[in-house]
């Protein structure tokens, strides 16, 4: 039982820094394949990932019903997320800007929770989270909002579909997706993810790869850490946790992401970004007590 708790506890911190090397794989991978192809192909050997899983465990499927609501989850969780950051940087968004509107979920959690499940947030929670938003405003702005791009249109309104998507999909899937198995709901979500982006890569895309080193280890990457490990971890805070008690641990993901490509990338932290990050730190202990306070 101690192990255990102790694991609960563990959990969101893996989560962000799994989570958190999603832009990083991109980063290595996209330079050699389109993004609706790559995320069609990732979705093929997740697929084959959790059927391994699956059968090792023997793990019970979900009811035509429950099965309904997982296609549901999966569109909007992963196809409507992945899908809307991955076309809004194929639009030449900035993929610090992209992160900065998505970075607003767990507002828009919090706000759509008091609504839904009567989750309403103390005034302390109510800072925490608007800190967290000023501290990844503060850490990706230092090192977007002094550069000179055009944002296009649908690169707006594809960022703006990844944030709705993950929003109400993790509100959806804490609305219907109790009493499912791990592993068997998040296949049923994976193939619906993998419908959606094979449509889009066949209707959109030439689906020309170029198989590079680089291609196939952010592949590996994203299958195992991203779509597996990390999803698993997601699922299994919202199964356990309060709704914006979990979303406010993704205000910790850009921030993971900004240091992973300081470490990586060589990309230098301004004294305006480390100040985010000590802001957004805050706000996630804050919102945390408040919520737990409530329990």
């Amino acid at each position: 039982m101690h192990l255990s708790h102790n694991f609960t506890r563990a959990v969101p911190f893996l989560f962000v820094g799994l989570w958190s090397t999603g832009f990083i794989g991109a980063r290595w991978g996209l330079p050699y394949i389109e993004p609706f192809n790559f995320l069609f192909i990732r979705m093929l050997l997740t697929l084959l990932a959790f059927l391994g899983l699956i059968l090792w465990f023997k793990s019970q499927w979900p009811s035509l019903k429950q099965s309904g609501h997982q296609l549901v989850t999966g569109s909007l969780i992963h196809a409507g997320y992945l899908g809307g950051v991955f076309a809004a940087i194929k639009l030449d968004l900035p993929a610090g800007v992209a992160a900065i509107v998505v970075g607003l979920q767990p507002l828009l959690t919090a706000f759509l929770s008091r609504y839904i499940f009567g989750q309403s947030l103390s005034m302390r929670g109510w800072v925490g989270l608007w800190l967290g938003l000023v501290g990844v405003v503060l850490v990706l702005g230092s090192g977007v909002f002094n550069q000179q791009f055009v944002v296009h249109p649908g690169a707006i309104v594809a960022t703006l579909v990844a944030l709705f998507s993950i929003t109400i999909g993790t509100l959806y899937q804490k609305r219907f997706g109790a009493g499912v198995n791990l592993l068997t709901a998040s296949f049923v979500q994976y193939v619906a993810t993998a419908i959606w982006m094979g449509l889009l890569t066949f209707g959109f895309e030439t689906r020309e790869i170029v198989w590079d080193p680089h291609l196939v280890g952010a592949l590996a990457w994203l299958v195992f850490g991203l779509s597996v490990s990390a999803i698993l971890l997601l699922l299994f805070m919202i199964r356990e946790g309060e709704s914006a008690k979990v979303a406010s641990y993704f205000y910790l993901v850009p921030l993971a992401t900004t240091l992973e490509a300081w470490i990586l990338f060589d990309e230098q932290l301004s004294a305006l970004a480390l100040a985010g990050i000590a802001i957004t730190v805050v706000g996630v202990y804050q919102t945390q007590r408040a919520l737990t306070a409530k329990v």
